[in-house]
């Protein structure tokens, strides 16, 4: 897993897959059906556009956490690598919790079994900072980061483990991040 999910990385970060704009590439969702989703009679672009508006509700001075909202549902916008503009992904590569891959799987996890690690570590260093580990799952980070985002980093990391339940749900994996990470999980 660790593996692909570097190969896909390097893939995706080059972000020449297609030029669209946010609109465009929520369009793009109604063509799909999350088969992991609950919410099966609703189109895609509503869950994004419901998320988006509930912050923009919440939080009416803060321009940059709206598009954050908007993206960091990524579950949902990230679908469009499903699309073959997109190198058409399988679902169980873009939808789904995010993890770290390289040490061992958190019980918190859905699938947690996996043998090949077994070390709470992995090829990590104590503290060393989420943005030393790769994850399961993160290309809409890889997205906004390339394309020079006016996000800031509390937006781009609420981008980045919107979907890591083990991390903020569970408090796994507290022992990879290092004193900034812990301050933008607050």
């Amino acid at each position: 897993m660790l593996s692909r999910a570097k190969k896909k990385k390097e893939q995706y970060v080059k972000l020449d897959k297609a030029v669209m704009s946010i609109c465009e590439c929520c369009e793009l969702l109604n063509e799909y059906v999350d088969e992991s989703d609950p919410d099966l009679d609703e189109q895609q672009i509503e869950h994004l556009l419901q998320s988006a508006e509930a912050i923009r509700k919440d939080y009416p001075d803060e321009d940059w956490l709206h598009l954050t909202a908007l993206i960091s549902v990524y579950n949902y916008l990230g679908k469009v690598l499903l699309h073959p503009s997109f190198g058409a992904q399988p679902q169980w590569a873009v939808i789904g919790d995010t993890f770290p891959l390289g040490c061992a799987f958190d019980e918190s996890i859905v699938h947690h079994h996996n043998p090949a690690l077994k070390t709470k570590l992995g090829v990590y260093t104590e503290n060393c900072g989420l943005d030393k580990v790769t994850m399961s799952l993160g290309y809409m980070y890889l997205f906004a980061k390339g394309n020079n985002t006016i996000v800031p980093l509390a937006g781009l990391f609420i981008i980045r483990f919107h979907s890591s339940y083990a991390l903020h749900r569970s408090g796994s994996y507290t022992y990879l991040m290092n004193d900034e990470d812990k301050e933008m999980l607050k």
